[in-house]
Parts: C-alpha cells; structure tokens; sequence
C-alpha cells in the first residue's frame, strides 16, 4: 500500500527489446507531433547555454564540463510535457501547450519530485566544486576551459579528480535515474504520491535491473553527446527521449483495470 492508503502500481519487467521499441515510439511521437518536442528541446538547450554564459562571465567556464554532465540529471524533470503529449496523443486526445500546461500544474506532486531532481544536480555542481578545491586548489581558477583540462588531463591531481568526480556523477546518476524514471511519467498518469512514485521507479529499475541500467546509459550517453556542440543537439535528442520514456513507463507499470 502507499502512504495515500491506495494500492501501489503494479510493476512489470521489461528486455532490450523493450528499450528498442520505447526509442521507436518515441521517435513516432517526435515525428507525429514536432513542434512540442522542438520547443521543449529548445528550452532545456537554452537552459544550458544561459548558464554557460554565467559561468563565463564569472570566470567558472572550468565548470562547463561537469555542468554538461549534470545537465543530464535534470532531463526528466525537463521532459514532462513530453510525456504529457505522448500521453494525450496515445489516448487520441487533443495536443495543445495550454492542456500540456494545465495537466502539469493540476498534480501538486510533480512539484516535490521537481525539488528532489534539482536538489540532486545543485549537489553534483557543489561536490564538483569541493573536489577542485581539495585536489586542485582552494582558490583555484582558471582563464580558459584549455587550461582547465590540460591541469586535469596532465597532472596526478587532475587525474584525481577526474576519476573521483566522474565515479561520484555516476553514483549520482543512478540514484536519480532510479528516482525518476518512472515517477514522473507516474504522477502525470494517476493520483499517486511522490513517495509511492519514487519507490515504484526504484522497484522497476529493480525489477530489471540490466535492461534499465543500459537505458540510463543510453539517455546519459545521448544527453551529453548532444550537449557539446553547444547543446544544441538537445533541441532533437531530448524529445526522443523524452517520448521513448513514456513509452517505456508503459511497458514498466501495468494500467489501471478499466
């Protein structure tokens, strides 16, 4: 039972071939429906180049990597109206940005899992920062992202940090990948809690482990990837995902009996 006292969903495995499908899906919704994903994409590359710019500006562009790495923490968060197209569509209803919006905004618990997916990424830029300063230097700092991943790239304390940095971002990824996977489609689709959505999304991953542990490499892999030519690669990647994740949601939790 949940802590609303209903019943918890219904959580099935899923296999590759699950994966393969959700990503074809999802590419049929982007195709269907392009507008939606190309906004929302548009919005999650501009988020990245904003900061970037900040970072820049502040004279932290040695930051620009790790933050293309977290960027990816967020995705799920950023996806939601998304899955919400992908719903409607599924159920022949109309698509616009106003039901997008209204269906967001009527489930309160979206807003608590929001919280919990930036308090995450806002961990991963402060352990990212501490790791500078133990291993590279308090009051380090940088005048190019050159110089930056020269010192990591060349020197034993670089090394260091890259290692630590990148084993600490995988644990992170995980952690939230588990978290959200299913959650956030979940709140859009039922009356839940987002207690009882982050541990069915901790139970499917369970659930089939090997499988989704090759889907969060594949989103990490694509997100960053798309992300170096100045993120403008999300503006296409993010939607497909983002579609290919409601798809994938579908075949991880059973529906509720008619």
């Amino acid at each position: 039972m949940s802590i609303s006292g209903k019943v918890d969903p219904v959580v099935r495995s899923v296999a590759a071939t699950d994966i393969a499908e959700a990503l074809v899906e999802g590419l049929r919704d982007f195709q269907a429906l392009p507008i939606y994903g190309l906004v929302f994409g548009a919005l999650y590359a501009a988020g990245g180049i904003t900061i970037v710019l900040c970072l820049t500006a502040f004279g932290m562009v040695y930051l620009a990597y790790p933050l293309a790495a977290g960027f990816a923490l967020i995705g799920p968060f950023v996806a939601i109206g998304l899955y919400e197209v992908s719903r409607r569509r599924e159920r022949g209803e109309a698509v616009s940005f106003g039901a997008i919006w209204s269906a967001v905004r009527s489930r309160n618990e979206i807003g608590w899992m929001a919280f919990v997916t930036l308090f995450v990424f806002v961990i991963w830029m402060y352990q990212v920062r501490l790791l500078i300063a133990l291993l590279l230097g308090l009051h380090a700092s940088f005048s190019s992202f050159q110089e930056f991943m020269t010192l990591v790239l060349t020197t034993n304390e670089g090394l260091t940090f890259l290692i630590i940095g990148n084993a600490v971002g995988a644990v992170l990824s995980v952690i939230l990948f588990s978290l959200t996977v299913v959650s956030f489609p979940l709140l859009l689709d039922r009356e839940v809690d987002f207690v009882t959505a982050m541990v069915t999304s901790v139970r499917a991953v369970v659930t089939s482990p090997l499988p989704m542990i090759g889907w969060a490499a594949v989103i990490v892999m694509l997100l960053i990837v798309s992300a170096l030519p100045y993120f403008l690669g999300l503006i296409v990647t993010l939607p497909v995902l983002g579609h290919a994740t409601w798809h994938l949601y579908r075949r991880l939790v059973e529906p509720l009996p008619a």
